[in-house]
């Protein structure tokens, strides 16, 4: 790999630490390798818009990040400062999306990665996305709330690089996604639905648009609406939950390590943080499908948070955006569980044209 974007990498305009290097920092001596993170389509789904009764609807695609969820929009960042730095290896906890991205961006940057993991309940394709990167994988008999508090205690006795989103090189990089947005639709939309686990996705995205709006590159500031499973909703709660359950295995999170930014940004923007129940988000996540976006489960969750409250904010005039966090790939047992129909024939034409009633 080159040490710039432009002879395996995506233009220098789409790559964030060139695109946004006077919002970032970043120095002559960053390294700038990128695996393409950034640049994600923003798109206008206009059947799930008529469904939340809104006037525009888009979903910003960070599924399509090359580990296939946003956590590489931060980690470009994190992990090339380590490397700056002087780090030889770098160590994060996970619900499994956090270690794709740590491991990609570890070995880009000749990095050895440690990737600590609550056992049971990371789903198989973002625990593979760790193997295959040659990461060594740490599963602990616990949450991932304690597998946090066991990186970071980790990091400070050893040399290694933490790129948990508790490192602000990541909340950073992450908020980069609010700058595309604006760029795209020349303001902030008037309403951002996000899902929420350890909160730093929020944390950034509000920091983001702060700082355009600050900077004049947009007229407005959005509201914020974060949403949690109900079974691992702590903000919600208003304190922690011991043993977090839900469907949506990235958003299994107990005691978020942003919880400050995320109550900021929801106080800060007018916003709301509320809880949605596991049906709605598979509800949702079908939805979705639907209009040919394939999410893991805790994607869906702030679509699932936008039809439930959407009609009592009266939001008929307003451009909202969704936050798709992660692919469907990650979690293909759920994808497994949807109802489908299927059809065994021999194979011959007619055999086939008699299992879909065509003959």
């Amino acid at each position: 790999m080159t040490s710039g974007p432009t002879a395996t990498g995506p233009a220098p305009t789409r790559f964030i630490l060139d695109r946004y290097r006077e919002q970032l920092p970043v120095s002559a001596a960053t390294p700038r390798l990128t695996l393409g993170e950034g640049g994600t389509p923003l798109v206008r789904l206009p059947r799930l818009e008529r469904e939340a009764g809104v006037g525009a609807l888009y979903v910003k695609l960070e599924s399509m990040n090359p580990t296939g969820s946003f956590k590489d929009r931060g980690m470009v960042l994190t992990v090339a400062k380590a490397a700056e730095e002087g780090a030889r290896a770098v160590i994060c906890a996970s619900t499994g999306n956090t270690s794709a991205s740590a491991a990609a961006y570890a070995v880009l940057h000749g990095l050895r990665a440690y990737v600590v993991v609550p056992a049971g309940r990371v789903a198989m394709g973002k625990l593979a996305q760790s193997i295959v990167y040659g990461a060594e994988i740490v599963l602990v008999d616990g949450s991932f709330d304690d597998a946090l508090r066991i990186v970071r205690e980790l990091a400070d006795r050893h040399s290694v690089a933490l790129v948990n989103s508790v490192n602000p090189h990541r909340i950073e990089g992450q908020k980069t996604a609010a700058f595309e947005i604006v760029d795209e639709l020349g303001d902030a939309p008037e309403l951002l639905c996000i899902p929420v686990g350890n909160a730093g996705n929020i944390t950034a995205y509000w920091r983001g648009f702060v700082e355009y709006y600050r900077f004049e590159r947009a007229a407005r500031l959005p509201r914020m609406w974060g949403f949690q499973a109900a079974g691992a909703a702590p903000l919600v709660a208003g304190h922690p939950v011991e043993h977090p359950e839900t469907v949506a295995t990235a958003i299994r999170i107990g005691n978020p390590a942003s919880w400050q930014g995320a109550t900021e940004a929801r106080d800060a923007s007018g916003g709301a943080i509320r809880a949605v129940t596991d049906a709605e988000i598979l509800d949702a996540y079908r939805r979705l499908a639907r209009e040919g976006v394939f999410c893991e489960p805790a994607s869906a969750a702030c679509v699932a948070g936008l039809l439930k409250h959407a009609r009592e904010a009266d939001l008929r005039d307003a451009s909202v955006v969704c936050v798709i966090t992660g692919s469907g790939l990650k979690d293909p047992d759920t994808a497994l569980g949807v109802e489908a129909v299927r059809h065994e024939t021999a194979a011959r034409v007619e055999a086939v044209e008699q299992a879909l009633g065509w003959g």
